[in-house]
């Protein structure tokens, strides 16, 4: 490709929106184009390293025996109906209707669609497994798009489907996507690691994501040196056990007034926070429910959503607390309450004397026990917290944010069984088709890239997925070198190595610049005294260091360096 015949809309400064390096750069160098919130334009260079991601994953799904798909984006909404995620799934739907008034949904993601496929088409275990993707545009109404192409309401992803009779096929499947990801992640050339993860909306009982740690993510890693590693709404750590006295009698109601926060209340009755109950009000599925955590600890509201199965979660306002407890928030307990459920934190059983609102503003009961004064269901709701001891061997925990680029689950039968998705088994007894569903986000290999891998000057794309390869710059393009430029960038497209020539009628600084910004791996500049030598420039980004070679080697030279492959 030559620059002079390109769109290549470079810019000067950062966005005055952009937060994020990824987001500038991208921008910048002319990759992409915002339309509206969370839903961008993927112009020429940005569609070349879409396509290379895309090319790496097709390679690798191809290779383990997969079979790509193209889906529709617009569903019926029956379908979402009989898995109940219809009303699960909340605002983040996109729902119009037909002309002809049917309820109709942009897809989310598809294992409905495939599901569907599955009970309609697949009758015996003999037809199992399978293990069918596709990479197809999803939609998703997201409140707050943020980061760039890391929080987008239409995205590209590569999903993919595993239908096993059994459980144990199930995990031969997982084990096989989690290889798959591995590869996809290490040609693309991401740092990432795998760490356990809550399903959430998906369901399931075991699933795994792969991030990259980086600033601009959205979710936090919990790690420790000894190897464990999981999502802080998955997170767990070892807490060490708090010495109560023995309550006496029943719970004693003190004057607390205008003593709302666990910091106010531990000042105010000299009670350390870890000897208090939060009391938190949510409405979960349209019902509300009573949240108790220890007061020194956070709510975690994924899971809260693991535990209640369900998306639909958010606090309660203020009004609809006062309606419930005749109270305000800060003066909140699990004492006395009998007409809403309550879900408690296993931190506090077998907890004795502690402190909780009384709901009665300006009072608070001391003396209270749990599983004594209340009955709760106990669920895991706490966020751990950096520095807490890893579970596994006791040192303290890392907290760190991070991306996810890719995310693996164990359906089970979730979906199958909803939409009566069954086979025979060899012993001709029907049983229901064992699911697995895998995702990876194209944009956020793109945008994880560009955080990994850029300095001061613009972005260092790894070679497997950078739009170009090599550039020529001339210094300049006439005579000679414009000669010397035409053939050598002849010579690479013959050899199949992706080339851009930058033949503008530029200052050579600025084409640096913009070579810079772009990020293409290896420079090949050209100049009149160089080129009476026989020689050439080779500009390695990523490393910043410049060599002389001969002219009639690059080709050579630029394939064995990209065969290594990878931030050089």
């Amino acid at each position: 490709m030559r620059w002079s015949r390109s769109f290549i809309p470079t810019l000067r400064d950062n966005p005055a929106d952009a937060e994020f390096r990824s987001h500038q750069l991208l921008i910048r160098g002319g990759f992409v184009r915002q339309l509206a919130a969370g839903i961008y334009s993927y112009l020429p260079l940005g569609q070349r390293t879409v396509l290379k991601i895309i090319r790496i994953i097709r390679d690798e799904f191809d290779e383990a025996g997969a079979q790509e798909f193209f889906l529709p984006a617009l569903h019926p909404a029956d379908l979402w109906q009989e898995t109940g995620r219809w009303a699960d799934m909340g605002e983040n739907m996109f729902r119009l209707k037909d002309r002809f008034g049917r309820d109709m949904c942009l897809g989310m993601t598809h294992e409905e669609v495939f599901t569907e496929i599955a009970r309609k088409e697949v009758r015996s275990y003999k037809d199992l497994p399978q293990i069918w993707y596709q990479i197809q545009t999803k939609f998703r109404d997201e409140a707050r798009p943020k980061s760039g192409l890391l929080r987008l309401r239409q995205f590209i992803m590569k999903d993919s489907y595993s239908f096993d009779v059994d459980r144990a096929g199930l995990d031969r499947s997982y084990d096989i996507h989690h290889q798959l990801y591995c590869r996809i992640f290490t040609r693309c050339g991401l740092k990432f690691v795998a760490v356990e993860a809550s399903s959430g909306a998906m369901g399931g009982s075991q699933s795994e994501e792969f991030m990259v740690r980086t600033e601009a993510g959205e979710d936090f890693v919990v790690s420790c040196a000894c190897g464990y590693a999981a999502n802080l709404e998955r997170a767990v750590s070892r807490l060490d056990k708090i010495s109560d006295e023995p309550s006496s009698g029943e719970p004693r109601a003190v004057s607390t007034p205008g003593q709302k926060t666990i910091a106010e209340v531990a000042d105010f009755l000299k009670v350390p926070p870890t000897h208090q109950i939060k009391s938190l009000v949510y409405i979960v599925a349209d019902k509300p429910c009573l949240l108790l955590v220890r007061g020194d600890h956070q709510l975690n509201e994924a899971k809260l959503m693991a535990a209640a199965r369900t998306v639909l979660v958010r606090p309660a306002r203020p009004e609809e607390i006062r309606e419930l407890f005749g109270a305000d928030a800060g003066s909140l307990g699990p004492v006395g309450v009998r007409n809403l459920p309550i879900l408690a934190d296993p931190e506090l059983q077998g907890r004795s004397n502690m402190t909780c609102g009384a709901n009665k503003d300006d009072f608070h009961l001391q003396g209270v026990t749990p599983g004594v004064h209340f009955k709760a269901e106990w669920a895991d709701l706490r966020a751990v917290q950096a520095g807490e001891s890893c579970v596994q061997c006791g040192k303290p925990l890392e907290i760190y944010k991070a991306a996810e680029v890719g995310h693996i689950f164990k359906l089970g039968t979730k979906y199958s069984q909803s939409m009566g998705a069954v086979v025979l088994d060899a012993e001709g007894k029907q049983v229901p088709i064992v699911m697995g569903s895998y995702g990876i986000g194209i944009e956020r290999i793109l945008s994880s890239a560009v955080e990994l891998y850029h300095d001061d000057d613009g972005i260092i794309w790894p070679a497997s997925i950078a739009p170009f390869s090599v550039i020529i710059t001339p210094v300049n393009y006439k005579d000679a070198v414009k000669a010397a430029a035409d053939r050598l960038y002849d010579e690479l497209r013959t050899a199949g190595i992706d080339v851009l020539l930058d033949d503008r009628m530029e200052r050579p600084g600025v084409k640096f610049k913009d070579a810079d910004l772009i990020g293409i791996p290896y420079r090949v500049v050209l100049g009149a005294e160089k080129l009476s030598k026989g020689q050439a420039e080779l500009f390695n980004r990523a490393t910043r260091q410049t060599e002389l070679i001969d002219i009639n080697t690059v080709p050579s030279v630029v394939r064995e360096r990209l065969q290594a492959g990878g931030i050089r």
